[in-house]
């Protein structure tokens, strides 16, 4: 079980719960064609992003397998909310977990994504004691795999036309990360 003493901070960002004040926020990337291409949803109307921020806002804690954390990227300086991020408890036998993150266009290319994913490996490996952490992906989203990739995750899988995705057969690529990698990686 993991209740992470929120919110957390890293370098440059302040990782903390989704609030009912983030709907516009949240709305204005997750309505974007261009942020949606490559995930399992379109384009969320209003109605879609206050779903999916009530069920953010509850994303909390990894309490059992199943759970995921949920947790808005913000810019401490400004308060402005410009992605979120993910680790999902997959598996408590094998101590497994997945980590995702969205990002807002505005603010690509900062190192953001990889800053706050770096922090929620952390949480998996030292604070859960996850064994394995994977990241998935369409395997036509390089910016995403760039991200696993500078995370220090390893490229395991392609899966071809392995998911019906919006009306099309898509390719999935898997990256992976061990303990024992994360840990070497830290020394």
């Amino acid at each position: 079980m993991l209740v992470p003493d929120l919110p957390l901070r890293t370098d440059r960002l302040l990782l903390r719960a989704f609030t009912s004040a983030d709907l516009d926020a949240l709305h204005a990337y997750r309505s974007r064609p261009e942020v949606t291409r490559f995930l399992y949803h379109d384009p969320y109307d209003e109605a879609a992003a206050r779903t999916a921020l009530e069920r953010a806002r509850g994303r909390t804690a990894l309490r059992e397998p199943g759970d995921a954390l949920n947790l808005a990227i913000v810019l401490p300086e400004t308060g402005e909310l410009v992605g979120d991020v993910l680790l999902f408890w997959t598996s408590a036998e094998h101590r497994q977990g997945e980590i995702g993150y969205v990002l807002h266009p505005d603010h690509v290319g900062r190192g953001y994504v990889t800053e706050a994913a770096r922090e929620l490996l952390r949480l998996g490996f030292d604070g859960l004691g996850l064994h394995r952490i994977v990241g998935r992906l369409d395997a036509r989203n390089a910016a995403s795999a760039r991200v696993l990739e500078r995370l220090g995750m390893r490229r395991e899988a392609h899966l071809l036309e392995n998911e019906f995705v919006k009306g099309e057969w898509t390719d999935e690529v898997v990256y992976a990360l061990l303990d024992r990698e994360w840990r070497a990686a830290a020394i």
